[in-house]
């Protein structure tokens, strides 16, 4: 193997799990990320994408290999040391407004758990069954549990695997690094993972990306249930998901505010309706200090839709973006993938279903 100098710019979900793996191999590995506002370290997510109704195949693949890729990435940081605790899989309750939608959800469980045995168990919850695992919730009927479903950690997933890259003997540099010429010759291989300011980084270079921000924010409780860290996560009908984390912790968020451009300044009425929200759902919010508010950019294209691969007309510059509100589903196997390119592997996942050519112009 020859060992390659790859720098990577932008320390989120891909660029982190990219970084991994590439030191993992024996590159010489240097992450650029100057910290700010970045969306995985804003996000909590729940992974559970298989009972998702987009009809886009190309993301629902992604989206259902992101949530499998867990398993194998949670292993490789065990043997390597490293602490998972990012990563909890104690499962999904989704909830509805009428028992027919609920058995609908559970009929496209089932249905795609044929390829997707990652799933798990699918049980359609009584109200009393629902009391057991969350004996606050007020009135809630309508759900279902889905045991394959977790929660992800998105700052301490990203800090983790930093931690492994700089012990595997790469170099975490705290700054924003334009794409200069002198930058280009000094690296084999440049990844660009900069998610929302991917179009920022490439201008420079003449092209124009299919790539707006959106704000996400999300708020940190503090309730007295200090033993929640074993309850599954909660996706209501809606927007905003509850998460136990664990010593009483709860995530509650996020929000998804367009045309906000890259503002990182936490809104009080936002901050407040998520609040509501979450005792409106869940009683025992009520009572909850508000501990921290995270705030973060994602990045979207015009169809929703991720890319990651060469940048046109090169075999040197790689770049990803367009994740959403999926990334902490999708992002570890698209760095994964990006790695794999990097090295002149093959990747798993078919390149033409997700080539930047589409979003890229020049």
């Amino acid at each position: 193997m020859t060992n390659k100098k790859i720098a990577v710019i932008g320390g989120g979900i891909v660029g982190s799990t990219a970084a991994y793996y590439l030191s993992r191999n024996g590159h010489q590995v240097t992450v650029f990320d100057e910290g700010v506002g970045q969306a995985t370290s804003a996000a909590a997510g729940i992974i559970c994408p298989w009972l998702s109704k987009r009809r886009n195949k190309k993301w629902y693949r992604l989206a259902s290999d992101g949530a499998a890729f867990y398993s194998q990435i949670c292993q490789d940081i065990t043997a390597d040391q490293g602490d998972i605790s990012f990563y909890n899989k104690n499962g999904t309750i989704l909830t509805k407004k009428t028992p027919q939608a609920i058995e609908k959800q559970y009929a496209l469980g089932l249905e795609r758990r044929h390829t997707a045995p990652e799933i798990g168990d699918l049980k359609i919850l009584s109200k009393k069954d629902l009391e057991t695992y969350f004996p606050s919730l007020p009135s809630q009927e309508n759900a279902l549990f889905v045991s394959g479903g977790a929660r992800v950690d998105g700052e301490a997933m990203v800090r983790e695997l930093l931690t492994l890259v700089e012990k595997n003997g790469g170099k975490i540099i705290r700054e924003n690094v334009p794409l200069k010429q002198s930058l280009l010759d000094d690296y084999d291989k440049i990844i660009i993972a900069a998610g929302a300011w991917l179009p920022q980084l490439l201008e420079p270079l003449g092209w124009n990306v299919d790539i707006r921000g959106q704000k996400g924010q999300l708020v940190v409780l503090q309730t007295d249930d200090y033993n929640n860290q074993h309850q599954p996560v909660m996706m209501p009908e809606g927007e905003i998901d509850i998460l136990p984390i664990g010593d009483g912790i709860i995530f509650v968020g996020a929000s998804h505010e367009n045309d906000k451009g890259y503002d990182l300044l936490p809104d009080e009425k936002i901050i407040q309706n998520l609040i509501e929200k979450g005792q409106t759902l869940f009683n025992i919010l009520e009572d909850a200090s508000l501990i921290k508010v995270k705030v973060g950019t994602r990045a979207y294209t015009s169809d929703f839709s991720p890319f990651w691969g060469y940048l046109p007309g090169s075999d040197k510059i790689l770049v990803a973006s367009g994740l959403g509100s999926s990334g902490l589903t999708t992002g570890p196997i698209i760095g994964y993938q990006l790695a794999l390119l990097a090295d002149n592997k093959q990747t798993d996942l078919p390149l033409e279903d997700y080539l930047p050519d589409t979003y890229l112009q020049r």
